[in-house]
């Protein structure tokens, strides 16, 4: 029921045009905004796929659908930092598998979008856990694996469901360069050779963007078009960052390290033993995305995996988000990882920050999605219950202000 008292209201520019969508009213439940106000009960706004109003003080029109939420939780579309949906397709091996092109050790050119396939079952499984974007990029094969993008998970053509593309440079360090190329007798057969490999493909990169930009004065001093080049030029500006696979600490210091040469902006993926050197990252202020969590010691470097990790660099200052890996953990099981880190020592808010606003910002996209605000997308799910709770069950979901079919 929605009551009338003290409320604001909202009057749309163009509400009642041919081409406007009805105006949807969530009311009566616990809206929970990821920017530190909850409303008990509240109602969110919602015209053409934004986000309008949110309070506990907000008139709906007449003539808007309501949605009745009393007795459950809203909060924003949950967001997986970091995946590899619609490119290492399930069910299928070799026909759906395009996660690593695992004959040249720096491919900076390959753009995860071309590979990624709307119709992957990860989406729907996404979806109806809540989950409504996600980061997806290559795999760890490589030094320098290609381009990943933020996307939504509802939709049918690729280039529409992208948020942001690219939004980020994948490169690895740690054991997989090293056993995939050692085994072809070529470098990187060591981690020196993958931190070389990529220095120098960062100074190439440097040469090339200042040959280019003396090629617009004088043509006779520009090079041809490079297209890995011009990605990795692109996180040498700082418009895209460098999304750094590394589980040890000092795999993790190395990514560091190469990051301050280059004033690159970079973000620590994985972060495995992040606990062990939690206050080099917060005083650097570099994010993490961690985990996957719920995975078994399946090769060295995750020796010291802790499900404690996150809640540790957490409360030394770092920005975190937590990650599925999927298809390393299923992706639907995002909430299981927030509610285990919560269980481990990470504050609740914290964590589900760690799925909503800290995933969207370290993504860059936190002025569309993340958090339950006026102007942002309406990416919003119900539930039956505290988001954390193992029998909590996902009600509805919302993309872009439409409901969507969950399983």
């Amino acid at each position: 029921m929605n009551r009338r008292v003290n409320r604001r209201i909202y009057t749309p520019a163009k509400f009642g045009g041919e081409d406007e969508k009805e105006m949807l009213a969530i009311t009566g439940g616990e809206v929970w905004t990821m920017t530190g106000s909850k409303y008990r009960p509240g109602v969110v706004l919602i015209d053409n796929g934004k986000v309008v109003a949110v309070g506990d003080n907000v008139e709906v029109l007449p003539g808007s659908e309501i949605i009745d939420a009393v007795g459950k939780v809203v909060m924003p579309g949950m967001i997986d930092a970091h995946t590899h949906v619609g490119i290492a397709e399930e069910i299928y091996r070799i026909e759906g598998e395009d996660l690593n092109e695992m004959v040249d050790p720096v491919t900076p050119q390959l753009r995860a979008i071309d590979a990624i396939n709307p119709e992957d079952l990860a989406f729907q499984d996404a979806l109806s856990a809540g989950i409504t974007s996600l980061f997806s990029c290559p795999g760890s094969a490589n030094v320098i694996g290609g381009q990943g993008l933020v996307m939504k998970t509802a939709g049918k053509v690729i280039d529409q469901m992208a948020i942001r593309n690219p939004a980020g440079l994948k490169v690895a360090f740690g054991e997989n360069p090293k056993r995939v190329y050692g085994g072809q007798k070529k470098s990187p057969f060591t981690r020196m050779a993958t931190a070389a490999l990529l220095r120098e493909t960062f100074v190439r990169a440097e040469n090339y963007q200042n040959k280019r930009t003396r090629g617009g004065i004088d043509p006779d001093k520009t090079t041809d078009r490079d297209l890995g080049l011009e990605a990795v030029a692109q996180a040498l500006r700082g418009e895209i960052p460098v999304r750094a696979h590394a589980h040890r600490a000092d795999d993790i210091m190395t990514a560091i390290r190469v990051a301050e040469e280059f004033a690159l902006n970079i973000c620590i993926e994985h972060c495995t033993e992040g606990h062990k050197i939690a206050d080099e990252l917060a005083r650097r202020g570099i994010p993490a995305v961690v985990g996957p969590g719920i995975t078994n010691r399946s090769k060295v470097e995750l020796k010291d995996r802790t499900l404690k990790t996150a809640g540790v660099l957490s409360k030394a200052g770092v920005k975190v988000a937590l990650m599925t890996d999927h298809p390393v953990i299923p992706v639907q099981y995002l909430p299981l990882c927030a509610a285990l880190a919560a269980r481990e020592g990470m504050d609740e808010e914290a964590a589900l920050k760690a799925i909503t606003i800290n995933a969207a910002e370290i993504l860059g996209v936190a002025d569309r999605i993340g958090s339950i605000a006026p102007g942002k997308d309406a990416d919003l799910v119900i539930l039956s219950g505290h988001p954390l709770e193992i029998g909590t069950k996902v009600v509805k979901v919302f993309v872009d202000g439409e409901e969507r079919v969950i399983a």
